[in-house]
């Protein structure tokens, strides 16, 4: 098979993730623990290449691409340190409302330090680099930037996999423009392996499923990486706590009254770095109307949580742009985004996602 050319906007913790995992299960083939799929439709994690990145950190742009990626303010765990010299230099992109002014009430390194750099042109550089593929891992807010990503991939014919909460691909508008143009899209807001999103869908698909009514639930979410760190300004939180809030509706046949559910990042506590608490709590009434509650607790490290999932969605991309599929890729946006343009159930999305890689369903 040939290689899988991909560009990352936001060489943060989830990238530095996702690229130790590629050199990792490329170099260990026989070791698959922690991949939903080794091989996925004749690509294997291996197959991935970096072509392109960007940044807006003095710590990273101008730098290599394995430098950047264990560069400040990065602090998710490094697992495979023996990462090759990609020949990749990080690019300056545009801040636009990428960064939050609160940042600068942090020390550096915990926050981001803009670069006295003038950003480059991103679809310029996506077309001369041969990128198939751009993976948007903005921080939570930028709303303008992520538009920009979009638009250059729209312009430079690159597929855009939307893994933060800003709706471009459940958007209408935006998804019509990639579907016209023939470029395929996945998004949005990437829902990790094990995460607390998805457990939260699935305890809510077992009180449906096995007649308990849910009367009101709440995930607080607590880490110590800028993404929690950046959450802190609660303006930059209307996407997020939206997506993550309807993905778990999704899974009741009558949804909950607002009062009735809080799902939504609660505080930044610096020591647990890339480490991530989440507390679910459930109430509701089962057999007789009496009263079931449920507590949950899980600890997971945030970035590695997300690679596993981005290693499929760039796969399954992939199949499109050889397919010559263009437009919203559904199957695949169910499976791995928290606000896919169609919500389903976990289960429905992955017999989706099988039927798609054997050629058994379109997108």
């Amino acid at each position: 098979m040939s290689r899988i050319n991909i560009a990352i906007a936001g060489v943060g913790n989830c990238a530095s993730s996702l690229l130790q995992g590629i050199e990792m299960y490329k170099n260990s083939p026989e070791d698959s623990i922690g991949l939903m799929n080794y091989n996925l439709g004749g690509y294997k994690p291996g197959d991935i290449n970096v072509v392109a990145a960007f940044d807006v950190d003095k710590r990273k742009v101008g730098k290599s691409l394995k430098e950047a990626l264990f560069a400040k303010p990065n602090c998710t765990t490094v697992f495979y340190d023996k990462l090759p010299d990609y020949p990749v230099q990080v690019q300056m992109g545009p801040v636009l409302d990428g960064v939050s002014e609160h940042m600068a009430d942090y020390p550096e390194d915990r926050s981001f330090v803009v670069a006295d750099e003038n950003p480059c042109d991103v679809a310029k550089v996506l077309k001369e680099s041969g990128a198939e593929i751009l993976i948007n891992y903005l921080p939570v807010g930028s709303e303008k930037a992520a538009r920009y990503y979009a638009e250059a991939c729209l312009e430079a014919n690159v597929g855009f996999i939307n893994a933060m909460p800003v709706f471009i691909a459940s958007d209408e508008t935006w998804a019509k423009r990639f579907e016209d143009k023939n470029i395929p899209i996945i998004g949005d807001d990437v829902k990790s392996q094990v995460g607390a999103t998805i457990v939260h869908r699935t305890l809510t698909k077992l009180f449906e499923n096995r007649g308990v009514i849910l009367d009101r639930t709440y995930q607080l979410n607590f880490g110590g990486n800028t993404d929690f760190l950046n959450m802190l300004n609660y303006q930059r939180l209307t996407s997020k706590k939206k997506s993550k809030t309807q993905s778990v509706q999704s899974e009741l046949k009558v949804a909950l009254d607002s009062e009735n559910i809080h799902i939504g990042p609660s505080d930044y506590i610096p020591w647990l770095n890339d480490n991530k608490i989440c507390h679910i709590r459930m109430e509701g009434r089962g057999f007789g109307h009496v009263p079931l509650t449920l507590d949950v607790k899980l600890s997971v490290e945030d970035a590695a949580n997300s690679g596993g999932v981005m290693i499929d969605a760039i796969r399954c991309m992939k199949l499109a742009l050889d397919r010559k599929i263009g437009g919203i890729l559904t199957s695949i946006s169910a499976y791995t985004m928290k606000s896919p343009p169609i919500q389903y159930t976990d289960s429905e999305a992955k017999k989706m996602v099988d039927d798609y890689i054997t050629g058994r369903r379109e997108r």
